[in-house]
């Protein structure tokens, strides 16, 4: 039975491809889903044509680390963007047309055109690479029906095939999707080995007293956590054999390989436009060749508080993609936005803003327990550089301070702080 996910099922036809669109999104993820609320918003009535080489829907992201796997209610569908339900807000309008499962080969600035596959053309006014980024590769490991990457719908429907009660799942990299994805499957029922490289985990991120708090905590949930770096996969009819690089072995139902992604940048590369790291886009999201824009995790763009970044976060991605779709439309606005991002790991939970990179000074900042110690369960962190700047703050279980933590970034980047101690309280602890 066809899902609601598949690109058939949302009436959506590789045969229909127009000739022409006036705004054409390559990439069907969270920015190009984001790109067309922001495209109607300033022209209802002109052309869009989206194309995603994947079967599924644009998603909200997130939803596949997070939600889908805590909470009971929680299903594929309801995190679509894009739906094809009749009346639903988010369903494709007249003018819209989704093509899903199809490839773009290349893209020709010059004569305002798109590539597909099998050599067809389509036209645009106006263009936006939302390519987002692909997980990085790992000599001699290939994804198979036990290797999962974990980036898309199929590869979370397939974890969750393997996954069930009592089943044993690898998790290698402790950044912040193995941490979280190691985190949900333990509270599930599931066996888990975490598999960093660097112990505590998110050690590179996080203090040393709250990296050794997390990292107690799997332990509590029948999650191991161990260091090592991949060296191979065996992969069985029944399991998997993970080695790592120091000789041992790790036997399982399964491995999640989660070491990080790079930007998709191929198309771009070879259309000529300017790439490092990303596609370089000035502050209205426009690429270097005329009538292109990016956004998403693909995009480098100058962020107004802190310069020239890419981020890979689901907030990037929705706001990125909103605006760029209004400057498509004509809008002509610059972005503002600096990202914040948030994560969940058992009763831990926080939204960030910035850099958290323990290279900068930390200051951490606890609320004070019964006994006058430092309660690790809530806190500010703060990270700055050597000029005095606050390049990232960690909000520990405090809530609603995102402006805050925005304000201070951007005031202590004309006003750096001479003594970094100083910033104890500058945000609120509840």
């Amino acid at each position: 039975m066809a899902s609601r996910l598949d690109a058939t099922a949302i009436g959506v036809h590789t045969d229909e491809v127009a000739a022409r669109y006036d705004h054409v999104i390559v990439g069907a993820g969270m920015a190009g889903a984001s790109a067309i609320a922001g495209i109607r918003a300033e022209s209802p009535d002109t052309t869009i044509g989206m194309f995603g080489a994947d079967v599924a829907a644009p998603i909200y992201r997130p939803d596949l680390s997070k939600t889908l796997w805590v909470d009971a209610d929680a299903t594929l569908e309801a995190s679509l963007m894009i739906s094809g339900a009749e009346g639903s807000e988010s369903a494709p309008d007249a003018g819209t047309r989704i093509h899903l499962g199809v490839e773009v080969a290349a893209i020709h600035p010059e004569a305002h055109e798109i590539e597909l596959a099998d050599g067809r053309r389509v036209g645009y006014g106006t263009l936006l690479l939302a390519t987002g980024a692909e997980p990085r590769v790992v000599d001699g490991i290939e994804p198979g029906p036990r290797v999962i990457e974990y980036r898309t719908v199929s590869d979370y429907r397939r974890l969750r095939e393997l996954a069930g009660p009592g089943a044993h799942i690898v998790v290698v990299g402790g950044g912040f999707v193995g941490s979280e994805v190691a985190a949900v499957l333990s509270v599930n029922e599931v066996r888990v080995t975490l598999v960093a490289s660097v112990v505590p985990v998110l050690a590179h991120q996080l203090p040393a007293a709250l990296a050794e708090a997390v990292t107690a905590e799997y332990g509590k949930h029948d999650a191991e956590v161990i260091t090592g770096r991949l060296k191979g996969v065996r992969e069985t009819d029944d399991g998997v054999t993970v080695a790592l690089e120091d000789g041992s072995e790790v036997a399982a139902d399964a491995v999640v390989v989660g070491v990080g992604v790079t930007p998709r940048t191929s198309l771009a590369e070879a259309a000529g436009l300017t790439v490092h790291d990303g596609i370089i886009v000035d502050e209205q999201l426009r690429a270097s060749a005329a009538d292109v824009f990016a956004a998403g995790d693909v995009a480098h763009y100058p962020d107004a508080r802190l310069g020239e970044r890419r981020v890979e976060h689901a907030n990037a991605a929705e706001t990125q993609g909103k605006l760029a779709g209004r400057n498509m439309a004509g809008a002509g606005k610059p972005y503002r936005t600096t990202p914040f991002f948030w994560s969940d790991m058992y009763d831990y939970g926080y939204e960030a803003v910035g850099e958290l990179d323990t290279r900068h000074t930390v200051v951490e900042d606890y609320a004070t327990g019964d006994d006058g110690s430092p309660d690790l369960t809530t806190g500010v962190v703060y990270y700055v550089d050597d000029a005095g700047h606050v390049r990232g703050v960690l909000l520990w279980n405090v809530w609603d301070s995102v402006k805050l933590a925005r304000e201070l970034v951007e005031r202590t980047a004309s006003e750096p702080v001479d003594d970094p101690a100083t910033l104890r309280r500058a945000i609120p602890l509840p």
